[in-house]
């Protein structure tokens, strides 16, 4: 569609494959009415956070933070930027994660590069990585030998590498694509030398004992992952959220293997659904080779950590 250049804008024109912006008379729009424009859009279509989705996509899109966007609302921006920025709109409209989309995602304020090869590391998350941090600040390890178990991203092993710089990390993954990011992480964050990275199912690549073994394994049954938004079950890996019907595939398969890989006084760590509290009691209360069994919720008021040390007369 040619627009007049002296014609005055009307924001944004709808199209069959998205919307385009069109151009003022001096071909530009501020900063303003463009994150205003794309809000509204956004919230047609029941996007769950239309504002910050806008402001987001435009600051990375820009290659400036959110701030200057807040100290620049009058700025102009050229319809060349417009017309580039309209596509990534369209990507959002169709449901991608935005984080897909500019190609990183922050996690314990670190930045992670990430595209769909690997599960989008979430804020409740950073609760595990708390937790792993507190019991290696009580054990008696001054070099702490970590496993990081489906790393993906390879976030709370760059994470947990960041804040422990004593500490040596192995992180495995299934995947060979989502190996590729994680090292890229860990490159990206100056960690590459303490990290470790194996290609395998969970702990099958893995020699010697540890002294913490961390996961955020899979963990939707079937039924949730039905009821997961179109923007999750659509974009993000499934193999990196399902397992089984009741969600309890890949713990029914971590808690008994780590039991054999764990040093004397070493600790597990999972990340799981608010809803699997009784069932992981029962799991690990069956296995016998565990003790201080503790639960934590995330900052939602959700379970969300499971932790529990092993038996030292069955860590040999």
């Amino acid at each position: 569609m040619t627009v007049p250049r002296r014609v005055p804008c009307k924001g944004i024109q709808r199209q069959p494959g998205g919307i385009r912006y069109v151009s003022t008379g001096l071909d530009k729009m501020t900063i303003e009415q463009l994150i205003e424009n794309t809000e509204k859009d956004f919230m047609s279509r029941n996007l769950a956070t239309p504002r910050l989705d806008a402001e987001v996509l435009l600051a990375s899109f820009l290659k400036k933070d959110r701030t200057w966007l807040y100290t620049h609302p009058g700025q102009d921006v050229s319809a060349r930027e417009m017309d580039g920025f309209s596509f990534w709109v369209a990507r959002r409209q169709k449901g991608e994660p935005v984080a897909y989309i500019i190609g990183r995602k922050e996690f314990w304020s670190l930045d992670f590069a990430v595209d769909p090869r690997v599960l989008i590391p979430r804020p409740d998350t950073e609760v595990l990585v708390e937790e792993v941090i507190k019991v290696l600040g009580s054990g008696r390890a001054s070099r702490p030998e970590i496993l990081d178990l489906g790393t993906g991203s390879g976030a709370i092993a760059v994470a947990l590498a960041h804040e422990c710089p004593h500490a040596r990390i192995t992180a495995t993954d299934i995947s060979r694509k989502a190996l590729a990011v994680s090292a890229g992480n860990a490159e990206r964050h100056g960690v590459a030398s303490r990290i470790t990275f194996l290609e395998g199912n969970l702990l099958d690549p893995v020699m010697g004992k540890f002294d913490v073994i961390v996961s955020n394994p899979p963990y939707i049954d079937s039924g949730d992952y039905a009821r997961l938004s179109a923007e999750v079950r659509n974009f993000e890996p499934r193999e990196a959220l399902l397992a089984g019907e009741q969600g309890m595939d890949f713990y029914s398969a971590i808690i008994p293997q780590a039991a054999c890989r764990l040093k004397p006084g070493g600790w597990l760590l999972l990340e799981i659904g608010d809803s699997q509290k009784e069932n992981l009691n029962r799991l690990f209360q069956q296995s016998d080779a565990y003790q201080d069994l503790a639960f934590r919720k995330d900052y939602a008021g959700r379970w969300r950590v499971v932790k529990a040390k092993i038996r030292e007369e069955e860590s040999g």
